[in-house]
């Protein structure tokens, strides 16, 4: 067949598959397990494409807020602070790939209301650093707060203090309030070790969305800390952003090769791996377990093929019979398997996809307030798309191989004698 000068040739064999799949069948039933297998193919890719999409999307959400509420890397020295922090802030700038760098005190101390008692991870922060440029982190929302009654050294006011929504509740206070700030970096005396206790105001509140967070963090400013916790000019480390949060691992490894062996630092991903390996498991296992619903549906198929050469006995031996090959035979069944298979495969594409799109855009569906998320996070990516279209197309490919080797070995004489 020609066009225009060029030869466009379609092989007999394919045209036959298609001669079958669009024939009036003497048996209905037939066609009725064909439409089934189409509809089972579409419906698993769909399941399989939203599933994935709002899994993806529950992923990146969750980074999202871990990138917005903790620096990317955290630079500490080995066996105590850090005496000289601006002249280490100095060196890690000098790194490719650091946007900005920050220093911060970190330590463990109970806060007391006249309500309730609750442990707390204090970091003091500097309000006026660059680091409060950076979207979602907690100071740069606050920092005003924080700035407001800091630092408090010779101030008849209490300094402020800005605590998690979680961590409130459960002392039982709100913006205002009066809290004591307990440390067990305290004093001796004749008696023994005294922790040291401060009073603190409440001049704000954060909620990062994430529980583990918002229970268990409080914010004050970085000089009321080193008295807190009587470091001196010391700090307990440096926060560094980067323009590369995913390349974190390898600018950690630039940071130590530059600073030495008596500091230590881990990124972002080194600290939260376990619910990133989490994340991951659970994604593999959903798609392991709605894959079985594609292959349910192939498992149609090959049923539809099987009958369907029960029912072409005699084609395929007048088709023999006039000089076609058993791979040939082979070769119509498979096309036809394939067909199906990939007419399937494309509406649970597009069904997926449009659903994904409806999710996203008119957020019909809300969940609980248990969970961090108010509706589907959904986020549809082209290779998750791309590796459930091939993985459903194979599936379907090697349920046609059986019954297409069985149409390939039927003897030519027995099938006009009987068929």
């Amino acid at each position: 067949m020609s066009q225009n000068g060029s030869s466009f040739s379609i092989s007999y064999e394919l045209l036959i598959a298609l001669r079958y799949l669009k024939a009036k069948r003497r048996q209905t039933f037939i066609s009725l397990i064909t439409l089934l297998s189409v509809a089972g193919v579409a419906l698993g890719v769909m399941a399989l494409v939203v599933v994935i999409a709002v899994m993806t999307g529950a992923e990146k959400d969750f980074k999202a807020r871990i990138l917005g509420f903790q620096s990317h890397i955290t630079v500490m020295k080995r066996g105590g602070g850090i005496a000289a922090p601006e002249n280490l802030r100095r060196v890690i700038d000098g790194v490719d790939g650091v946007r900005v760098t920050a220093p911060f005190v970190y330590g463990q101390v109970m806060l007391r209301s006249a309500y309730g008692v609750s442990g707390a991870a204090l970091r003091g922060v500097d309000p006026l650093a660059p680091v409060t440029q950076i979207e979602g982190y907690p100071p740069q929302r606050l920092a005003p707060r924080l700035a407001r009654v800091a630092p408090s050294k010779g101030l008849p006011v209490a300094p402020g203090v800005v605590l998690g929504k979680e961590l409130a509740l459960n002392l039982g206070v709100g913006e205002g309030d009066m809290i004591y700030l307990i440390s067990p970096k305290g004093m001796i005396s004749p008696m023994g070790h005294i922790p040291s206790m401060r009073q603190f105001r409440v001049s704000g509140l954060f909620d990062s969305g994430m529980y583990e967070y918002d229970s268990a963090f409080a914010y004050i400013h970085i000089d009321d800390a080193r008295a807190v916790f009587r470091l001196g000019d010391r700090v307990t480390g440096m926060d560094v952003w980067s323009d590369a949060p995913y390349e974190a691992g390898q600018i950690r490894q630039d940071i130590l090769a530059v600073i030495g062996s008596a500091y230590w630092a881990r990124d972002w991903m080194q600290m939260n791996a376990s619910l990133f390996s989490a994340l991951k498991l659970e994604k593999s296992a959903m798609f392991v377990i709605l894959i079985l619903i594609v292959l349910v549906a192939a498992f149609n198929i090959a049923s539809s093929l099987i009958m369907m050469v029960m029912e072409k006995t005699r084609d395929i031996a007048i088709l023999k019979a006039m000089g076609a090959k058993d791979s040939s035979i082979m070769r119509i069944f498979v096309y036809q398997g394939t067909i199906i298979g990939m007419v399937g495969t494309s509406i649970g594409v597009l069904l997926g996809v449009v659903l994904c799109f409806l999710l996203k855009h008119f957020k019909f569906i809300e969940l609980p307030k248990v969970y961090i998320f108010s509706t589907l996070p959904v986020r549809l990516e082209a290779m998750d798309v791309l590796i459930i279209s091939v993985s459903a197309f194979c599936i379907c490919f090697l349920a046609t191989l059986y019954p297409a080797w069985q149409a390939s070995r039927q003897n030519t004489v027995e099938a006009i004698r009987y068929g």
